[in-house]
């Protein structure tokens, strides 16, 4: 696999906090979701650095407990459903916004 965040999944990403992780990964959701309608090519790109994020959150060590990795492998199949194979489960955008800004909030208040 070639990595597109090389830096990040040397190690570095097992650095930051679990909410720091999510937030970054709903960033990389936003702006798939933008781009959407607007360049297939972009928003195809960072779906792409989202799930990559996600499967580095999923092999940290410190993601390992039951509860954290079962809700982390459901997020990665609704992502992998709503921005590569047509949403069949039908997450709406405002859906995504909600779960990430979450994460977001809790980062910052770290």
């Amino acid at each position: 696999m070639t990595f597109q965040h090389k830096e990040l999944a040397s190690g570095r990403w097992n650095k930051f906090s679990f909410f720091f992780q999510m937030a970054n990964i709903g960033s990389e959701v936003g702006r798939a979701l933008k781009w959407q309608q607007k360049d297939a090519k972009n928003s195809r790109l960072a779906a792409e650095r989202a799930l990559e994020l996600l499967d580095l959150t999923i092999e940290d060590p410190k993601n390992h407990t039951p509860s954290r990795l079962k809700e982390l492998w459901r997020l990665r199949e609704f992502m992998a459903d709503s921005l590569f194979f047509g949403n069949e489960y039908k997450t709406a955008e405002k859906s995504w916004r909600s779960y990430f800004d979450a994460f977001a909030w809790a980062s910052a208040l770290e």
